[in-house]
């Protein structure tokens, strides 16, 4: 009895030792990095932010043009946020956004726009005061037509490289509470609405997730390209400030095994988080707690580790506090984004 008992134990042990062998086997390989693509330049870009640029008491055209002309960005990533847009309901405002794909068909740069109730920066959900009230299906309507008029708005702009519908929508942290549970039929719904509003042009549809915390499959399952974000160092109201565990491979190990399960397409680090992580405004946080929470040695730490995922275009998050900081006497961000900027094409 008891030898059969331990012949149990070691099948067990066995196998354990099997699954462990083979999964170390299968990250290894999935995560190897590319020797031909090391050698090609990385594309970076900017997410840029109408709303964080105010929230910062500074000027969008001003903060948009020295990003242009002074950073000498050629990639964007811009957002047609809702609440930005439609401010009344049927009454329209394209005046910055109208601004800042003018100055970038000049510059020569490419845009990837973004539409959707849910975009970049807190509190991820951006509704209209005059739309937070509707109930779902009527707020579904209004969504429906604030699409349509951005995308027809902006499609004869061949500079406009990509859509992005929705930011990391099915990444539940931070959102449920301004956004509620997703609708993933009605996501859906979206991006079969943009790219048939799009046709002609056929632009490739972005869909993103989080790189620390989304699980990737739905999202990348849904757009012809994916983003993902990648952030550092983080922080938390329980624990404080810390640093993420996950290491590059493990992106490289994540994007190979989408290719494998969902096919082959191009993965962006689309948010790459070049700022402090703050549970209040910029403005009511002290300068000293900024740079303990992102000083330029993390800058550039964090820069080095995005190449080492073999993302070939990154779009680097933070550029209008790095001009927030210069103009408070702390230009080491912008300068080493001079730099950084000077090695893409």
């Amino acid at each position: 009895m008891k030898r059969e008992h331990h012949k149990k134990v070691a099948i067990i042990i066995i196998a354990i030792l099997v699954v462990l062998v083979t999964l170390g086997t299968a990250y290894f390989f999935l995560s190897t990095k590319n020797k031909n693509q090391e050698q090609e330049p990385i594309k970076y870009g900017v997410s840029f932010n109408t709303l964080y640029v105010r929230e910062l008491n500074l000027e969008p055209k001003e903060v948009f043009d020295v990003i242009v002309d002074d950073l000498g960005v050629k990639h964007f990533r811009l957002a047609a946020h809702w609440n930005m847009v439609e401010p009344e309901n049927g009454v329209w405002d394209f005046s910055e956004l109208d601004y800042q794909v003018e100055k970038s068909l000049e510059a020569g740069a490419d845009i990837i726009m973004g539409v959707g109730r849910r975009l970049p920066r807190w509190p991820e959900c951006h509704v209209p005061d005059w739309a937070s009230s509707l109930d779902w299906e009527d707020q579904k309507k209004e969504i429906r037509e604030y699409i349509e008029v951005v995308i027809d708005r902006y499609k004869d702009y061949d500079h406009i490289i990509n859509w992005q519908v929705e930011n990391e929508p099915f990444l539940g942290v931070f959102a449920t509470e301004h956004c509620g549970k997703l609708d993933v039929d009605f996501l859906d719904e979206e991006i079969a609405l943009v790219k048939s509003l799009d046709s002609d042009k056929g632009r490739e549809i972005l869909i993103t997730d989080s790189g620390n915390l989304g699980l990737w499959a739905r999202p990348y399952k849904r757009g012809d390209l994916f983003g993902t974000s990648v952030y550092v160092y983080l922080w938390n109201p329980d624990i404080g400030p810390f640093k993420s565990f996950l290491k590059p491979s493990f992106y490289r190990f994540k994007s190979n095994v989408m290719k494998l399960l969902f096919g082959d397409k191009e993965t962006l680090l689309i948010e790459l988080s070049l700022e402090p992580w703050l549970l209040q405004p910029v403005v009511d946080t002290s300068i000293d707690i900024q740079l303990e929470r992102m000083d330029i040695n993390k800058f550039t730490e964090i820069v080095d580790f995005a190449k080492e995922t073999q993302f070939q275009r990154q779009y680097l998050w933070g550029a209008e506090w790095w001009y927030f900081m210069k103009k408070n006497d702390h230009p080491e961000f912008w300068n080493e984004a001079k730099e950084v900027f000077g090695q893409s094409n």
